[in-house]
């Protein structure tokens, strides 16, 4: 089974393009340890006109965010990293990919008050197809209701994407997994409807799309994307507290995400969800998506970024 470590290519680290499997660091890395990192999930899609990155300097203006949260400052600017993204796909020669993008702490010192540390950066880019399964993205995913909470955090906090806060994430999905389920609903500290363990999720309800506010939920830039391609197809979208019982009582819900995409929720704990399936507006929207990261709406064209040969 070929690893993660144990690829062919091109990474590219602090500013040089290196071998895939030179891309390494020491054991005593500070991030390893502490977890005090950011990072950004982004696709690169095949258009007509080749590969073309989806809302790249949005991804990128998101990591600048994060990093400030955390205090790193990165040592590269952003059409630096603008730049490196589109190397890491052409130059892996990917006509599609999904790219990942992280700042990090060294191995220049240990412990809490280690003032000598260097932020490093790295940006790889890899095949990955839909993250939830081809065949979910018209089915849907069973999903069910984590006993894992939310991480409750300051809400500054919310709005980085931190290597560290991820960690309940995966609790949360291995639990949901173990038991059968594709995905786990996380609630956050006051019993109201967060997010998956990646993703951000949409409920419809009469034609209109709900969503929980930002104080429970990373800001995601295909959450922003889904805002207005929903407003676009004639569909209100709000900003709401979500209980659980708004979910069961949904007529369609579908989770958001870079990795996921638009994958529609059939099923939450057990409870069947309108038509037990990808329902009618979710269709409309997921459609309108794929449209829009392929290239093939004539809206929009400052979304994709395309990767030169």
């Amino acid at each position: 089974m070929q690893t993660m470590a144990d690829r062919d290519g091109v990474i590219w680290f602090d500013g040089e393009m290196v071998d895939w499997r030179d891309a390494k660091i020491h054991v005593l890395t500070h991030t390893l340890h502490y977890g005090m990192g950011v990072f950004e999930g982004v696709r690169a899609y095949k258009t007509e006109q080749g590969a073309a990155i989806f809302r790249l300097q949005a991804h990128t203006d998101r990591l600048y965010e994060s990093a400030d949260i955390m205090n790193m400052e990165i040592p590269y600017d952003s059409d630096t990293l603008n730049d490196a993204q589109c190397r890491a796909v052409s130059e892996n020669n990917l006509e599609s990919a999904y790219i990942r993008p992280m700042c990090f702490y060294g191995s220049e010192g240990m412990g809490l008050r280690a003032d000598n540390l260097k932020i490093h950066v790295i940006v790889a880019a890899w095949e990955w197809g839909a993250y939830l399964g081809k065949e979910n993205m018209e089915n849907g995913i069973r999903i069910r209701k984590s006993s894992y909470v939310k991480n409750d955090l300051h809400p500054s906090m919310y709005k980085a994407k931190a290597n560290g806060n991820y960690i309940n994430s995966m609790l949360a999905l291995g639990e949901a997994l173990s038991k059968g389920y594709d995905e786990a609903l996380l609630l956050d500290s006051k019993g109201n409807v967060a997010e998956g363990s990646g993703e951000n999720i949409f409920i419809i309800k009469d034609g209109v799309l709900y969503t929980p506010e930002l104080t429970a939920a990373l800001n995601g830039i295909t959450r922003n994307t889904i805002f207005t391609l929903a407003n676009e197809a004639g569909h209100d979208v709000v900003e709401k507290v979500l209980k659980i019982e708004d979910i069961y009582n949904a007529d369609e819900a579908f989770f958001t995400g870079t990795a996921a995409e638009v994958t529609p929720i059939r099923e939450v704990d057990d409870k069947v969800i309108g038509n037990g399936g990808r329902g009618p507006i979710t269709e409309k929207i997921q459609a309108m998506y794929f449209d829009a990261v392929h290239g093939r709406l004539d809206v929009h064209p400052d979304w994709l970024t395309l990767v030169k040969k």
